[in-house]
């Protein structure tokens, strides 16, 4: 149980961040949720969590594109819950085009959010761990962070980089009682890849199966997704108490992507 601890998701008001949030406040955390869109119903899940969980939720709003409002946001949820316990580094976003035809600007936000606001956050929230002698870091990286596909130049090299910073973070913080992991999913069954699967379903002519099994579990050796509850269960499990000689490695959920 994680009652009395606070959680800081990012990206968290839908798919998986919203997902891990639910699973941590399930536990007793109370729960800081984030977005950059700051809109009623991003109020209203922060609101919802709170009431179905019997804990203190937030929503915050924090462009992570910009470092200095993801340093804000953890002062802000320690302003708000007097701690930050647990740190779940999960914004991201993707763009795919090949290396010559990526457009810079598109590198640089990529990076910008993927991995650069990680940094900050990491940055802003360890002293807050240190002095309570107690933390978890998690990031959510990606199968990516440990392979790569063409046309994903920023995305798998933010993840890479998400996964080195993620051992450097946890050997500085190695005798401070503050853990910090990766958790790499491959892919997962959000309304985001629902709404590209019928994309696919419809540019290409074939069924459901057919198109995920095409497009996307050609890399899952399992052939199928990964699910929501999978990814949060796997965040809470780093965050309790079992896990806290585990740090500084990667996690894969990836139905064996990665074993290959």
């Amino acid at each position: 149980m994680l009652t009395g601890k606070t959680a800081v998701v990012t990206g968290s008001t839908s798919g998986i961040g919203l997902a891990i949030a639910e699973a941590l406040a399930a536990q007793g955390a109370n729960v800081a949720i984030n977005s950059y869109t700051d809109k009623e119903d991003d109020h209203a899940a922060a609101a919802r969590i709170a009431e179905t969980h019997g804990v203190e939720a937030a929503y915050i709003k924090a462009d992570m594109s910009d470092g200095a409002a993801a340093r804000d946001l953890i002062e802000q949820a320690v302003s708000r819950f007097s701690a930050v316990d647990i740190l779940v580094n999960n914004a991201g976003i993707q763009y795919v085009a090949p290396v010559d035809e990526f457009p810079a600007e598109k590198w640089d936000a990529v990076i910008a959010i993927n991995l650069s606001a990680t940094f900050h956050t990491i940055a802003a929230a360890v002293p807050h761990m240190r002095a309570s002698g107690w933390g978890r870091i998690i990031n959510i990286a990606s199968a990516h962070g440990l392979r790569a596909s063409p046309n994903k130049s920023a995305y798998v090299a933010s993840k890479h980089g998400v996964v080195g910073l993620t051992k450097v973070v946890a050997l500085e913080e190695a005798e401070k009682g503050i853990t910090c992991n990766a958790i790499c999913p491959g892919y997962v069954l959000t309304p985001l890849v629902e709404q590209q699967i019928e994309d696919r379903m419809r540019e290409s002519g074939l069924d459901r199966r057919e198109a995920e099994l095409k497009f996307f579990l050609d890399k899952h050796p399992s052939k199928q997704f990964v699910t929501l509850e999978e990814i949060s269960g796997a965040a809470v499990f780093l965050a309790g108490n079992a896990a806290a000689q585990i740090t500084g490695t990667t996690l894969s959920v990836d139905g064996g992507w990665t074993a290959e």
